[in-house]
């Protein structure tokens, strides 16, 4: 959610604004405002986007791999000149599919 829409969002909620855009809300209106970012929140949320922790973890560790692969076919050869670079990076990515 950008400031803008949070500032719309709060001007709705019937918040008093001064010149700094700082809110100064009363109990109510701040009731009201949070009800309406979380009926925002929720509108603007897509489920086929949610992974699960599992997920999160193998996508940390395949971006990882991929990383140490990329490192090893620049900057590992610039510092050596080592015949091995292409099989040391196809390792490296083929960790874990077995």
């Amino acid at each position: 959610m950008t400031q803008e829409e949070i500032m719309e969002l709060a001007k709705q909620a019937g918040a008093v604004y001064s010149n700094d855009h700082s809110a100064s809300l009363l109990d109510d209106e701040i009731i009201i405002f949070a009800k309406l970012v979380a009926q925002h929140t929720l509108a603007n949320i897509d489920p086929s986007k949610f992974i699960s922790f599992q997920e999160g973890v193998e996508a940390g560790r395949l971006a990882e791999r991929e990383a140490c692969a990329q490192f090893i076919e620049t900057e590992y050869v610039r510092q050596f000149e080592n015949p091995w670079r292409d099989d040391l990076s196809a390792a490296i990515r083929a960790r874990g599919q077995a």
